[in-house]
């Protein structure tokens, strides 16, 4: 093993503030938040640096705001091939190191809720979300979410996450494909993706797929 993934041969990664991680999203939301606290615990429970070149894989189980968060914290990213996403629709995400083998899942606990930490959060959201809220209740709303932000940031990861080491397929690292025309649109894509339509190569989006119903 090359040992790229440990933290005590490397040492010269730190896993990012939250002040990269909110600047790179945009805005500080709950959902970014809980992004940052699994990334950066499961970073901590592999002993591991932030990614360089696919030394680390994460799975995502959602495409919402704490996907982000992951970026910026682990380096993996889907440019690189090793942040994967799963449509699931769960506030789940795995980590693993390719070169100890290791992998750690974390899943948001069932009973984490934003609003338990915030109960005016429920009446002034439809409001901000909808345009309606004046200046004074959207200023109210982000100080508030801010405020929940900083919460959660000083929470054990445990009482936010199940957490478990978990053993999963390893996925190979990204490869590069050949090019190939589409005889259709004329445009050049990755031969892994080539469709035959009458005899002749297409895209995806030029093949006409056709379906029996299964």
């Amino acid at each position: 093993m090359s040992g790229e993934c440990s933290r005590e041969n490397t040492g010269v990664n730190q896993i990012a503030p939250f002040s990269e991680v909110s600047k790179f999203h945009g805005h500080v939301c709950p959902g970014l938040t809980i992004g940052y606290m699994a990334a950066r615990a499961g970073m901590e429970e592999l002993s591991v640096d932030r990614d360089l070149d696919e030394e680390l894989v994460t799975i995502v189980e959602n495409d919402g705001c704490g996907v982000d968060a992951v970026q910026v914290v682990t380096g993996c990213t889907i440019g690189k091939g090793n942040l994967i996403y799963r449509d699931y629709g769960k506030q789940a995400f795995t980590f693993i190191c390719r070169d100890s083998g290791k992998a750690v899942r974390f899943v948001l606990k069932s009973d984490f809720n934003i609003e338990d930490l915030d109960p005016e959060l429920s009446e002034l959201r439809p409001r901000v979300i909808s345009g309606t809220a004046t200046d004074s209740e959207t200023l109210d709303f982000r100080t508030r979410i801010n405020c929940i932000s900083e919460y959660i940031r000083e929470m054990p990861a445990e009482e936010m996450f199940d957490i478990k080491h978990v053993k999963v397929e390893i996925p190979r690292k990204a490869r590069i494909f050949n090019s190939v025309k589409c005889s259709k649109c004329g445009e050049m894509f990755a031969e892994s993706r080539a469709r035959m339509e009458n005899g002749e190569i297409v895209c995806i989006s030029c093949y006409e797929e056709y379906t029996r119903g299964w």
